[in-house]
């Protein structure tokens, strides 16, 4: 059995690591529940506050897992290990991933690796890491879109990846954003801010007009 020293499994916030070693050292601390490798930077995940991150997160899971129930080809996954390059290695909130020639796959420990479609993030404020070091670690890897709930701003951003920047895309007059990644998925801005998933996971299936 290997024997391993406090150097081996040091794994501190702040720590400069490539993605080979923060993958190493994260695998050898079962006691750390949750950590990032962003931009070559660790991350430790923190208390988990109801309000101004579990119930939101909830909130798009099940919005996105609503979407999948109608479409088999899309998988919502949450919280899952992505590792996008030699300096990145995220846990997002939650994500849309479909499998394509060339695009994003589950390695054999079962993350996955390579940018999928979409991407959502609940944070505190615009002043989180969520929109600057991480965002521009996906716009780099080539995540198609990328949506950030801010709780405390009470704003949700939906970017677009258009000729290789993230283009804040706008609400149409219902207020409205719809994904290009995906077909059919369309968020209720005013809705979700209010909490109100029923009607957001209705707005998915608007009805015809007669």
């Amino acid at each position: 059995m290997a024997i391993h020293t406090a150097a081996d499994v040091s794994l501190e916030a702040g720590d400069h690591l490539t993605q080979a070693e923060f993958h190493r050292r994260y695998g050898l601390r079962p006691d750390i529940n949750r950590a990032h490798l962003v931009e070559g930077i660790v991350y430790i995940g923190g208390r988990v506050r109801l309000r101004e991150h579990g119930e939101p997160h909830a909130k798009m899971v099940g919005w996105l897992g609503f979407y999948v129930a109608d479409h088999p080809d899309a998988n919502c996954l949450d919280a899952v290990s992505l590792i996008l390059d030699d300096r990145n290695e995220i846990q997002p909130d939650v994500l849309l991933w479909r499998p394509e020639t060339g695009g994003a796959r589950i390695d054999e420990e079962g993350c996955l690796v390579g940018p999928p479609q979409l991407i959502v993030e609940v944070t505190a404020s615009s002043v989180s890491y969520d929109l600057h070091e991480k965002k521009e670690a996906y716009r780099r890897n080539g995540v198609g879109e990328y949506v950030v709930w801010r709780v405390l701003d009470q704003a949700i951003d939906w970017f677009r990846l258009i000729d290789g920047q993230y283009v804040l895309i706008e609400q149409d007059a219902e207020g409205v954003v719809e994904s290009e990644q995906f077909p059919g998925l369309r968020l209720h801005v005013p809705t979700m801010l209010a909490g109100d998933l029923a009607t957001v996971l209705a707005r998915l299936h608007p009805t015809p007009e007669a």
